[in-house]
């Protein structure tokens, strides 16, 4: 079996739950890139950013921008490549004593490029509120924008160590959820779609924010694309 087979033919544990890298989500921000985890060879890849790095400023500096995406983001995609080679290694020699290392290891990188590749396109540099169908749902499951707001500043604010705040679509029950996620994968509810995610690992906004997290979260909502997260709720929906 190639690499190519090997990643289609299996589930692959993101840190949202088990999806197939050639059925991530996809949705447009402003003509930018829809969420592509994989090359035509099958390879994790770094899609470019749908911006350029001082897009974002002066809420989220070039600087920071581009460590993040190339080095944390492009880091994680090249280490979920190597972890699938190990795995594929030890499948064709029969030999599983280190299997379970490096499927831990391929969970954290993979659940990292993916939440990496949603997190850009939820960026925009115009403030925005959510509205429409979006607007409705938040309204049933929450009460209003204000208090999901609150809920998941809060939630991403006081995560232990690393990790993301996420607003996901729960299909089972078809509503909206808010996940506290401890590093890319840890705490993650099963079969939750994330829609809307904030990184709160340091390397997103120590330049910038120094140890203010909170200062960083709150500064987010000025240039969330809430109409990218209505996309992508519209898309989950319909999954």
């Amino acid at each position: 079996m190639n690499r190519k087979e090997f990643l289609k033919g299996g589930l692959l544990l993101g840190g949202t739950g088990l999806i197939r890298p050639d059925e991530a989500f996809a949705a447009s921000t402003d003509g930018a890139l829809p969420d592509k985890l994989v090359d035509a060879n099958g390879q994790f890849a770094l899609n470019p950013l749908p911006y350029n790095e001082t897009f974002l400023e002066p809420y989220m500096d070039a600087e920071t921008l581009h460590l993040h995406h190339q080095f944390h983001h492009g880091g994680a995609a090249k280490a979920a490549n190597k972890d699938i080679q190990q795995i594929q290694k030890a499948v064709a020699e029969g030999n599983f004593e280190t299997v379970d290392y490096w499927t831990k290891k391929l969970s954290y990188h993979f659940s990292s490029h993916l939440l990496h590749t949603i997190f850009w396109t939820n960026l925009t540099n115009k403030k925005s509120e959510p509205t429409g169908e979006l607007l409705k749902k938040i309204g049933q499951q929450f009460g209003s924008y204000d208090k999901l707001k609150g809920y998941i500043a809060a939630t991403a604010k006081n995560i232990d160590g690393n990790g993301w705040g996420v607003l996901a679509y729960q299909p089972y029950a078809d509503t909206l959820t808010v996940i506290q996620c401890e590093n890319h994968e840890k705490l993650q509810q099963w079969g939750a779609i994330p829609i809307l995610v904030i990184d709160v690992w340091e390397h997103a906004y120590y330049l910038k924010y120094k140890n203010k997290r909170q200062d960083f979260v709150d500064t987010l909502f000025n240039i969330i694309n809430w109409d990218n997260v209505a996309d992508r709720l519209n898309i989950a929906r319909k999954k």
